[in-house]
């Protein structure tokens, strides 16, 4: 009993450490247009591949839930449901959505892992094994990250163009365009960074 209060805890933790991390990070921006630049992509990829699925998600859900109400957590020290409604607020949602997708194709593929690895009489973890392991793991995590940003753009784009009345291609250039090399560097980072983190921490 004391062994899952710790783990509790410990999740409770990581969970809300993860929440400080994506509001400072959406602090630290650059404005540019009506999107800033902001190191939250990064961030969003390390909880994505760090945390459990669980607590990516009620991180990013409390990261959200705590925007909504109005604490100013969101980029340039905003808060309230209004950022969410407005021209921006799809990138905000795309955060959710996005670590859903994500989520359940790191989910997809862990599944197919485990039943090869069975099939040849090995174990997960030594699939894992060797440099042809390490870089089709390394390949797994950058597509993960690749389709959180895929479905966190599609959602921006889609909730510019509504709400603002941007045609797609406008909306396109405004908010997407500017911020793709970017955000592949954050991306890149991100995942190299999580992959040195999961190192240190012990098995969960």
């Amino acid at each position: 009993m004391g062994g899952a209060s710790r783990v509790r805890t410990r999740s409770v933790a990581f969970v809300g450490l993860s929440i400080a991390l994506m509001a400072v990070s959406a602090w630290v921006s650059v404005p540019f247009g009506p999107v800033p630049f902001t190191l939250q992509t990064f961030v969003m990829v390390f909880a994505l591949l760090v945390l459990t699925p669980g607590e990516c998600l009620a991180a990013i859900g409390g990261y959200l839930a705590i925007g909504a109400v109005g604490l100013p957590v969101f980029s340039s020290m905003r808060g309230g449901i209004g950022v969410l409604a407005g021209p921006t607020g799809g990138f905000l949602w795309g955060f959710l959505l996005g670590a859903i997708v994500a989520l359940a194709f790191l989910r997809l593929v862990d599944a197919r892992l485990r039943r090869g690895a069975a099939n040849e009489g090995e174990t997960g973890d030594g699939i894992a094994k060797g440099g042809s392991g390490k870089r089709r793991a390394l390949a797994v995590d950058v597509v993960a990250g690749f389709l959180f940003l895929l479905v966190m753009y599609v959602c921006g784009w889609v909730q510019l163009m509504g709400v603002a009345g941007l045609g797609p291609e406008a909306a396109f250039a405004t908010a997407v365009a500017p911020f793709l090399v970017v955000d592949g560097v954050k991306l890149v980072a991100g995942v190299l960074t999580a992959r040195a983190v999961r190192k240190a921490l012990p098995r969960r």
